[in-house]
């Protein structure tokens, strides 16, 4: 389980390349590697619908400062978090899986 010193260090942190981050190198972080999935799913969708981080925390319920947080990978969002942007979106953000493959 991810948690103490395990979340010590934002996703972003983690990455080999931080300054690249939706798309920076996670390998061997794949806690971390989710969380970027989600970011990058939650900024394609705010582009696409030019919904600024005021706009989707009003939608979502979520401050404003977490929404910002978790596109910019600052911080470990939890699934309450996640259910309520997933929610005022009405879009999936969370992977089918974090290396981009179907498991069994």
């Amino acid at each position: 389980m991810v948690g103490g010193r395990g979340r010590s260090r934002s996703p972003r942190e983690l990455a080999d390349d931080p300054e690249n981050w939706p798309h920076a190198d996670l390998s061997g972080h794949p806690a971390a590697a989710v969380v970027q999935a989600i970011a990058a799913a939650l900024q394609a969708v705010m582009a696409e619908r030019r919904l600024s981080f005021r706009q989707l925390a009003q939608i979502s319920g979520v401050n404003r400062q977490t929404v910002n947080d978790v596109a910019a990978g600052r911080c470990w969002p939890d699934v309450a978090t996640i259910a309520q942007l997933e929610a005022g979106l009405a879009v999936r953000l969370w992977p089918a899986s974090p290396t981009g493959t179907r498991g069994n």
